[in-house]
C-alpha cells in the first residue's frame, strides 16, 4: 500500500505540473475557484491555488527517494535471514584479503573486529546486515591458518617454479627430438656404410674366383697364403708355368 500511495503521489504530481504549464503556456485554461477573503472575492484565485499545489506536490517529490530508502531498510530488517551465498561473497572477500596478508592482529577480537571493519568498508559488501558481515569475519579469522599456508606470495612463488620446471621439461624435450633426430641419421649412415662394404666385399669375391678360372688357362699357377700385414690378409704368388 505504501508503494501504491507514492506511485499514485508522484503520478498526480506530473499531472498536475504538467497542467500548471500548458496552463501557463495558454493553451489550457486555469482552475477556477471562487474565494472570498472578508467579504470580498479573491480574483484569479484558482491560479494561485493550482500553482501552490503544484509547488507543494513537486516539492514533495524531492522526498520520495528518502522515503523509498526507508521502505527498503524496513522491508530488509522484516525480512532478514542469513543466506549462503551472501555469507559465501562475504568469506570470499575477507579470505582474500587474509592470504594478501591484509591484518596483523593477533588477538581473537582485534582480528575479528579488524576484519568486520574490512567487509563494512569493503564496496561490494556495504548492503549486506552486520550479523552476515559478523558471521563472515568470524569464519575468516578461524580459517587464518589456511590462509597463512596458502598466501598470495607462497602460491606466486609456487606457480613461478613450477612454469620454470615447465620451461625446463619443454627445453629437455626439445633437445631429446635433437638427440634422437642425430641418433636416426647415424644409424642410417651406419647401415648405407655396411651395406656399401657387403656390396664391395662381394665384388672382390667375385673377383677373386673369376682370377681363379681365368689364372690356369694363362699358364700361371697361384699360391694363396696369410700375410697379416696385408690390407685383405691373403697374398696371391704367381709362378710361370712350364712350357710344352
Amino acid at each position: 500500500m505504501q508503494r501504491l500511495a507514492l506511485a499514485i503521489f508522484l503520478v498526480a504530481a506530473l499531472a498536475l505540473l504538467g497542467a500548471t504549464a500548458m496552463a501557463a503556456l495558454g493553451q489550457w485554461s486555469w482552475v477556477s475557484l471562487t474565494v472570498y477573503f472578508q467579504g470580498q472575492p479573491v480574483p484569479e484565485a484558482g491560479m494561485y491555488a493550482q500553482i501552490g499545489l503544484t509547488v507543494l506536490a513537486v516539492g514533495l517529490c524531492f522526498f520520495l527517494p528518502s522515503n523509498r530508502r526507508i521502505m527498503q531498510l524496513e522491508n530488509s530488517h522484516r525480512s532478514f535471514s542469513i543466506g549462503m551465498r551472501d555469507v559465501a561473497r562475504a568469506y570470499h572477500a575477507v579470505h582474500a584479503a587474509d592470504r594478501a596478508q591484509t591484518f596483523k592482529l593477533s588477538s581473537e577480537f582485534d582480528a575479528v573486529r579488524e576484519r568486520l571493519a574490512y567487509l563494512r568498508d569493503h564496496p561490494d559488501l556495504s548492503t549486506l546486515e552486520p550479523s552476515l558481515l559478523e558471521v563472515a569475519a568470524q569464519m575468516s579469522h578461524i580459517s587464518r591458518e589456511l590462509a597463512t599456508v596458502y598466501a598470495d606470495d607462497k602460491i606466486a612463488r609456487a606457480r613461478g617454479f613450477l612454469e620454470q620446471r615447465q620451461q625446463e621439461i619443454e627445453l629437455f624435450n626439445s633437445r631429446l627430438e635433437q638427440a634422437k633426430a642425430i641418433s636416426n641419421e647415424l644409424k642410417h649412415w651406419v647401415h648405407e656404410i655396411e651395406l656399401e662394404e657387403s656390396v664391395a666385399a662381394a665384388q672382390l669375391d667375385r673377383l677373386r674366383r673369376e682370377m681363379q678360372e681365368i689364372m690356369p688357362e694363362l699358364g700361371l699357377e697361384t699360391t694363396v697364403r696369410t700375410d697379416p700385414t696385408a690390407l685383405d690378409n691373403t697374398i696371391v704368388d704367381l709362378q710361370p708355368k712350364a712350357a710344352e
